[in-house]
């Protein structure tokens, strides 16, 4: 057995994890035998920070202690709430403060964002994505394409993976953009691929799109506080995220919007509400919509505090962790696994997500060699085992070891659970 595969090694490196104790800051679930489970998967479900639990019983005190004046007088005053999230996120975004702003979901953010960013013209009316885009991203842009009375058949344009393991290429993306580019109005590019767990090269992508008269918009749900993203400097105009995955704010939790400060105080259009009017005058209560300046101007309702309050417990997390360090640790750990696949298990499982650390954020997506039951066989024994991952059809088991709570250990025990599997097939 090579030293890489034993026990040993995988505690040395334990050991020597200057962030191994930002894990103890985390509810870890148990296997039905009472152990802690090894959970991969979030990059679909963040765990549960420990704070998380105290901080909501704090908003529900101050309700039921303060009343209405809990807006003013509650530990965390309800109306500058956004505020207390905001600084932490410009952080993982790579984004000035103004930049962004913590509100509803990540399709309804696209929905706003498409409104103001997507406004086509007759010449000018395609958008380009990726053929495999999550679904609700393609649902999204082939409805807006339909909403301004085009046809998505002729309106959206989809990239095709063009290398053998599935991902596309920095070429292909150029290609694509530039041999349409009379009629393109505007690129949305994931951060990170969901299924492949591929990142890209935002800047890149942002001056391709910008060279030909297009604007660029990212979704950012597999790379915020995953990857490091720098929406300001790549000159996104746009970017949204969901914060369940990576950012650990719970299911269906609060999401995240960028708007570059060149459009801080753009007359774009807009689907307008009142928390977005400027603060100033706000309480006025005056017909006439204006816009507070920066991504905060795209708000319309006041911020549910409740999906708000976990947010800012694991954004305040991050910020003590470091997303610098957190990422350098994540390279170390997802190729501490992807080591050992190839090394133990290479008649089982294909790697299916770049070999580059910058091509790649903490998600391996593994193919299983044979058929799809064989697959789901596998996945069906990880859980079995307390192995948390998750299936994506038709034959793609994904892992993420998540740099704030998994453990080299971890790697390991899934490593050796699929050995036990390969060996008894």
């Amino acid at each position: 057995m090579h030293e890489l595969a034993t026990e040993p090694y995988a505690q040395h490196l334990d050991a020597s994890d200057p962030l191994a104790g930002f894990r103890d800051g985390f509810l870890i679930p148990r296997h039905h035998d009472g152990d802690e489970q090894a959970y991969f998967c979030g990059n679909s479900l963040g765990l549960q920070p420990q704070e998380v639990r105290s901080a909501l019983i704090a908003e529900l005190d101050d309700w039921r202690d303060l009343g209405v004046e809990g807006h003013f007088r509650g530990r965390h005053p309800w109306m500058p709430y956004h505020s207390f999230v905001r600084d932490h996120l410009a952080e993982l975004a790579g984004a000035l403060p103004s930049e962004v702003v913590a509100m509803n979901t990540l399709t309804t953010n696209l929905h706003l964002m498409l409104v103001s960013f997507y406004r086509p013209t007759a010449q000018r009316a395609a958008i380009l994505i990726e053929r495999n885009a999550f679904p609700s991203d393609r649902h999204a842009v082939e409805s807006q394409i339909r909403f301004h009375g085009f046809d998505p058949a002729q309106c959206l344009i989809e990239v095709d993976a063009d290398q053998s393991d599935g991902t596309i290429s920095d070429a292909a993306i150029a290609e694509a953009i530039t041999s349409n580019a009379e009629r393109l109005a505007l690129v949305l590019w994931p951060g990170v691929q969901y299924l492949s767990g591929q990142a890209f090269d935002l800047r890149l992508v942002a001056g391709l799109a910008h060279a030909v008269g297009a604007r660029a918009g990212f979704d950012l749900a597999h790379a915020i506080g995953n990857v490091e993203v720098n929406l300001h400097d790549a000159d996104a105009d746009f970017a949204v995220w969901c914060s369940y995955k990576y950012l650990n704010s719970g299911p269906g939790a609060i999401a995240g919007c960028f708007v570059h400060e060149r459009h801080a105080s753009a007359e774009l259009p807009r689907f307008a509400g009142w928390w977005g009017h400027n603060q100033s005058t706000r309480f006025q209560m005056r017909p006439e919509f204006v816009a507070t300046p920066g991504a905060e101007g795209w708000q319309l309702s006041n911020p549910s505090i409740f999906a708000m309050a976990p947010l800012r417990v694991s954004l305040a997390v991050f910020h003590r962790a470091g997303l610098a360090r957190l990422r350098q640790k994540s390279i170390s750990l997802t190729g501490y696994l992807a080591d050992l696949l190839r090394r133990e298990v290479p008649q089982l499982i294909e790697i299916r997500t770049p070999d580059q650390p910058e091509r790649r954020g903490a998600q391996l997506s593994l193919r299983v060699k044979g058929s799809r039951e064989t697959g789901k066989a596998l996945f069906d024994h990880l859980a079995r085992h307390g192995i948390v991952c998750d299936w994506r059809e038709p034959d793609v088991i994904r892992v993420a070891p998540t740099p704030l709570y998994n453990r080299y250990s971890d790697c390991l025990r899934l490593c050796n659970c699929l050995k036990d599997f390969a060996g008894g097939r």
